[in-house]
């Protein structure tokens, strides 16, 4: 990791094989690399949650059977983590939404 890169800060959850399989663990750690670098990404690969807040989206990984998603927010000196669950419907259920908000509340009043 290079001086300038934006460090990854854990509120929750992690990537690993299992329950990852290895192409999505890859796919995923490739995508957090480029917000490190300060690179934007966009559809389909992450979108915005602002009901979550400002700055916050949602990484989108599919997998064999599964749609993973990572929450993060992209602050100026740090890429934040909020969650990462497997997604089963086409909206983000109202407790992931409410837990990363939560975390968020959290992580700036810490």
């Amino acid at each position: 990791m290079s001086p300038k890169d934006k460090p990854l800060v854990w509120m929750r959850g992690e990537v690993k094989t299992p329950p990852f399989s290895t192409l999505a663990r890859l796919e995923a750690g490739f995508l957090l690399r480029k917000l490190q670098k300060g690179r934007r990404i966009g559809m389909p690969h992450s979108r915005p949650m602002p009901s979550i807040g400002r700055r916050c989206h949602e990484l989108r990984i599919p997998d064999k059977g599964v749609s993973w998603r990572i929450v993060y927010r992209n602050d100026s000196d740090a890429i934040v983590i909020l969650e990462v669950f497997s997604k089963k419907t086409g909206k983000t259920p109202k407790s992931v939404i409410d837990r990363c908000k939560a975390r968020l509340r959290d992580y700036d009043n810490g």
